[in-house]
């Protein structure tokens, strides 16, 4: 069963799905900190670069189907034009000030 995104539970995170689905690079970057990072299956990548190419310039789409820690990890099918759907998994960063300070991705 599918988790709608304004039923998940950490605003971060929520946020972050959303900007995704709608494909809005200014909300995207606006939730990061100045410094942010990300993993993708487990290898460090340009947030930036990884960003454009698999969520921007391929329409990334996620649908969450479960959620834990708070709401900071995700189980989610995610599809994208390059690659298609798959099952991924996905784990926050919050700092403090609420910007997303890492995320890690890959397939769950």
């Amino acid at each position: 069963m599918t988790i709608q995104p304004t039923r998940l539970r950490d605003p971060a995170v929520r946020a972050f799905v959303a900007a995704v689905n709608a494909h809005d690079r200014e909300a995207f970057r606006a939730l990061l900190a100045p410094d942010a990072t990300m993993a993708d299956d487990g290898f460090d990548r340009d947030l930036a670069d990884w960003a454009e190419r698999e969520i921007f310039a391929s329409r990334g789409h996620l649908e969450v189907d479960n959620e834990s820690r708070g709401g900071r990890a995700l189980v989610a099918r995610y599809a994208n034009d390059t690659w298609g759907e798959m099952r991924t998994r996905w784990a926050f960063t919050v700092a403090e000030d609420g910007k997303i300070a890492r995320f890690e991705t890959g397939q769950a």
